[in-house]
């Protein structure tokens, strides 16, 4: 195994392990995975994800926003997820981090 395919395979473990109705940050789960600093790498992970069974559209960026892609329309998909699994959305298309973000009692990956 590569030493990328064992860090997205950590990843994937730890964005499995994310409620429904609740939201963690790239960095968060770099950090739980134990990339801290690394949340790029989180994003590489989701882009080149294959998995169904990862809840993918649960991770936000810091700003308690879905990220934009810069082609298809997968962002759209990932807000009409969230809000089908009771995640609100302001006005200004955000999440409240203090009301939906992920607080995982111990790392378990």
């Amino acid at each position: 195994m590569t030493r990328s395919a064992g860090n997205y395979a950590r990843i994937f473990a730890i964005i499995r392990r994310i409620p429904r109705g609740r939201v963690a940050t790239y960095g968060q789960i770099a950090a739980l995975a134990g990339l801290p600093g690394h949340a790029r790498q989180v994003g590489y992970a989701l882009a080149a994800l294959e998995d169904d069974a990862v809840p993918w559209q649960r991770v936000i960026n810091a700003r308690g926003e879905v990220s934009p892609r810069t082609w298809g329309d997968s962002h759209v998909t990932q807000k009409v997820l969230l809000e089908r699994e009771g995640v609100v959305f302001d006005r200004a298309e955000r999440i409240s981090l203090a009301r939906y973000q992920w607080k995982p009692r111990r790392n378990r990956t």
